[in-house]
């Protein structure tokens, strides 16, 4: 079976000599022009507006990564950005702009788990990636963005709490379970230790909320997978399947809204859109549509 990179030299000769356009890797220096792109739309940039606050606020914002950006013209400003390490994130990327970036990251192809953020963003780097022969395992177009930055619509459920780490072996069950409903394969593949390590981080930070019996079974989790002082986006959510069903879900994510609005006045999420029964809790408690997201899954 032919390589990704045997698969891709045929599209770079195809290339050679074709216009790349002004994208290049982000420096130090870079750091107050993304975080102005950033600044634009905080609720779909929370993921890189997170790492930007805890890696120092600097470009790069963490090892192994690199982040792109495509330029008006020489010596003009950043018009759009995009993070690559192991997943790949858009940034104020419109659709004119996607085949740049999604040349650059074909050139310099390494295996990401992901690409996600904007829809016309993710489709359009994913359509020059499928020009290089780079096939995705699956493909979400569409992921409705939802927020909510007022009062939750309904009566939260008291029992939802921060995480507690002595609970972290019965939370780390509930969080790989969630992981592998959602992608289907256990998060562990890609190495236990680190997924233990997130986990933990979430825990620790007060980003992890749940709500157990006494014995420590879990009965419902999420997580605060992105923070700023602006917005929160939550992931991670997940139901025992023992309490499907009981019209319990509402008022647990109530309960994450008003754990969140701790943390910054906005809480976003976005769904897929055939999760036809999330997506009527997310509005009975109070969240609207402001944007189209796409996830792609290698």
């Amino acid at each position: 079976m032919p390589t990704i990179r045997s698969r891709v030299a045929p599209w770079l000769a195809s290339r050679k000599g074709a216009e790349q356009g002004p994208v290049r890797v982000l420096a130090h220096g870079d750091t107050a022009a993304l975080r102005t792109l950033v600044a634009r739309d905080p609720v779909a940039n929370v993921f890189i507006d997170a790492l930007l606050t805890t890696g120092g606020s600097a470009v790069p914002a963490q090892h192994g990564a690199v982040i792109l950006g495509l330029f008006e013209h020489d010596g003009g400003p950043l018009a759009s950005a995009c993070w690559v390490g192991s997943n790949v994130v858009p940034i104020g990327i419109e659709p004119g702009q996607a085949a740049y970036f999604g040349r650059w990251i074909a050139t310099h192809w390494q295996p990401h788990a992901s690409i996600f953020g904007p829809a016309d963003a993710v489709l359009g780097i994913m359509g020059e990636l499928s020009l290089a022969g780079i096939s995705a395992q699956e493909v979400r177009a569409n992921q409705p963005l939802l927020v909510i930055d007022g009062p939750p619509g309904l009566d939260p459920n008291p029992a939802l709490e921060s995480s507690s780490s002595s609970r972290f072996s019965e939370v780390l069950a509930a969080a790989a379970a969630m992981f592998e409903e959602e992608v289907g394969y256990s998060p562990f593949l890609g190495g236990e230790e680190n997924y233990r390590r997130r986990v933990a981080w979430l825990i620790n930070n007060g980003h992890s909320f749940s709500h157990c019996e006494p014995d420590g079974e879990v009965i419902f989790k999420a997580d605060l997978g992105a923070v700023t002082i602006r917005a929160t986006q939550v992931q991670g959510v997940w139901m025992n399947p023992r309490y499907r069903g009981l019209g319990l879900s509402a008022g647990y994510m109530a309960a994450v809204v008003l754990l969140a609005q701790r943390l910054a006045p906005v809480t976003s999420l976005y769904v897929n859109d055939f999760n036809h029964r999330a997506r009527a809790v997310y509005e009975k408690v109070g969240f609207e549509q402001v944007g189209t997201f796409a996830t792609v899954l290698f």
